[in-house]
């Protein structure tokens, strides 16, 4: 067993307690392990650096490729973005792996069957954080949802499955409204899955998918979906494992990875040797999987199970029904250690002997000479123009745009968040300042050129254009939605 250099970063509130802890099972397991230590978090923003990490920290974490990361703390407000989606995205971290399980009856939990894995996307959905306010009213976030960011995350939840040996992969989406984007996400699935015949394939609506998983989660093995669904499913799925205090995460690009606790840094209880640092160490164990080093990993973990097992539990905890002791920080890391090299009697022990982490998929689908735009007609057909219009009639604003627009263009309709108001809408529909209005071409196609001089001829008639969006074909099938009412 080689020796692996890593970058750890000791983070915020409880992380430098939790990391401690995690660090010296790592030594006592026999992890061979060397560090390089970065800071990022609180007292990096506080130097009024708004990224949360130094430039120079993303040396060691490039070299070393593997990164462990006590939770931090991000300010609220101040124009600062979050640390943990500006790593995930600058390293090409775009699965999040989250393994939820129940460790009944010694920790409490009304599902004590559930073994579920969330298998989030990472990068895209609205956590591009693409944000304008566009108006008085209304305030835009963008979600976007990509062919190969999809075929990626789909494909590496089918192998991740292949490799851990998991039966079935079921996806969240709500493709139902958002028939563009969750729609590429449900068909991407249904195309991938077709090359894993030995593992099952379904799809639910995200909402009675969410709803089933907190009410039946042995339903379920592993669960891909997309990045904000994602994010809140899989804080759902540890809770009623257990605790979210007790799930390690793991953030998996081609190059780089980075282990997590999923919880923050709890600043109100750090330095009181309370807090459960079972998060992070289920991290660490991911790493020494993703590493190669199942050994030590399959060590570490049978020693947690075990002392789950005993009843030795932090306070969050800790339960008249399965606990024996309620200890601190310290004395739940010691009492880990003792048990190294011993396995659970009740509690499933863990073998990690014939174990490899899953690939990172090559693209298929998405790779340039089998992308399906090669093999596409695009076709410009019209534009949806948002304007600003504070008059609350919007037959008034028709009657102008008709009157302004070039004869290559139609106006074929105006909404108000997202619902035709015209032609004939119905006065109970509430609207805002903010309109969409769609003008399709007059003839077969039209050019960007075309588009330019319609915004400029409403624009020197007085109307406030906001954006733009064109309205495109693709081998004659409408690659845009329709208003609703329409």
């Amino acid at each position: 067993m080689n020796t692996q250099k890593i970058t750890i970063a000791h983070g915020d509130g409880i992380g430098p307690e939790i990391m401690e802890a995690t660090l010296k099972i790592l030594e006592a397991s026999g992890a061979k392990l060397q560090y390089d230590t970065i800071e990022v978090g609180e007292k990096v923003y506080k130097r009024n650096i708004k990224s949360g990490i130094e430039e120079s920290a993303w040396d060691p974490i490039l070299k070393n490729k593997i990164l462990l990361k006590a939770p931090i703390t991000t300010p609220q407000g101040g124009g600062v973005k979050s640390l943990n989606v500006t790593m995930r995205k600058t390293l090409g971290l775009f699965a999040n792996v989250r393994p939820c399980v129940a460790y009944s009856p010694f920790i409490k939990t009304k599902h004590p069957d559930m073994d579920v894995v969330i298998i989030r996307e990472n990068e895209e959905d609205t956590y591009g954080g693409i944000e304008h306010r566009q108006t008085f009213e209304v305030y835009q976030c963008l979600k976007l949802i990509t062919l190969p960011g999809t075929e990626r995350i789909v494909r590496y939840a089918f192998e991740f499955a292949r490799a851990n040996n998991r039966k079935k992969v079921t996806c969240f989406t709500k493709d139902n409204i958002m028939k563009l984007t969750d729609g590429l996400f449900h068909e991407m699935f249904k195309t991938v899955a077709q090359e894993y015949p030995e593992i099952q394939a379904d799809n639910l609506i995200v909402d009675i998918g969410t709803a089933r998983l907190a009410d039946t989660p042995e339903m379920f093995d592993v669960v891909v979906m997309p990045n904000l669904y994602g994010d809140i499913v899989s804080d759902v799925a540890a809770q009623i494992s257990g605790s979210v205090g007790m799930v390690g995460s793991a953030n998996i690009g081609p190059d780089c990875a980075m282990f997590e606790a999923i919880h923050g840094s709890a600043p109100d209880i750090a330095g009181q040797n309370i807090a459960n640092p079972s998060a992070l160490i289920n991290a660490a164990v991911m790493m020494l999987r993703h590493i190669g080093q199942n050994e030590p990993a399959e060590s570490i973990q049978n020693a947690w199970l075990k002392t789950l097992e005993d009843g030795v539990h932090t306070a969050d905890m800790f339960s008249a029904e399965g606990s024996t002791r309620k200890v601190g920080t310290k004395e739940f890391t010691e009492a880990i250690i003792e048990r190294l090299g011993k396995k659970p009697k009740a509690l499933k022990a863990v073998d990690f002997s014939e174990q490899k982490p899953a690939i990172v998929p090559e693209l298929i689908i998405s790779r340039t000479d089998k992308r399906p735009k090669m093999h596409q007609k695009r076709s410009l057909k019209g534009t949806d123009i948002f304007v600003y219009w504070e008059p609350s009639d919007p037959n008034n604003l028709a009657k102008m745009l008709k009157e302004l627009s070039p004869a290559t263009f139609e106006l074929t309709m105006i909404t108000n968040r997202g619902t035709k108001v015209w032609p004939n809408g119905l006065e109970q529909t509430f609207c805002t300042d903010h309109w969409r209005c769609r003008f399709k071409s007059t003839h077969a196609e039209i050019t960007s050129a075309e588009v330019i001089e319609l915004m400029s001829k409403l624009s020197q008639g007085g109307i406030d254009i906001i954006k733009t969006e064109n309205l495109y074909e693709f081998n004659g099938e409408p690659a845009y939605s329709m208003g609703q009412g329409e």
